[in-house]
């Protein structure tokens, strides 16, 4: 049974750090090109970032600079480092497969970034 677990959300203050964690199960997820999502209320879910399975990286124009995405294939983890965090990137972020995200959603982890 595919499983997507995320976490490390919060509430923090603008210019602040958080570091999202999303653990996959049910899937092979060394061969599985990642990425991180994120919908803020009212809005549509939006792609965030992206890694391939050697590791390279893909960002949307609205985080480049301040997020990294990076994978440990050997806990089935990916993870969102977000720095000089902003309002705007007040949301709920998950994980999923990049670019087509066919697995079955997880609960998501939010995180608040207060002015």
């Amino acid at each position: 049974q595919v499983q997507l677990v995320e976490s490390g959300g919060g509430l923090v203050q603008a210019g602040g750090s958080l570091r999202l964690s999303c653990a996959a199960s049910g899937i092979i997820f060394s061969i599985t090109t990642m990425g991180w999502y994120r919908q803020a209320a009212g809005k549509q879910r939006e792609l965030v970032a992206g890694v391939t399975t050697g590791g390279s990286t893909n960002y949307a124009d609205s985080v480049k600079g301040r997020f990294t995405i990076s994978r440990d294939n050997a806990k089935n983890t990916v993870y969102l480092q977000m720095n000089s965090l902003k309002p705007e990137d007040t949301a709920v972020y998950y994980c999923n497969v990049y670019f087509s995200p066919w697995l079955t959603w997880g609960k998501g982890t939010l995180v608040t970034v207060s002015s």
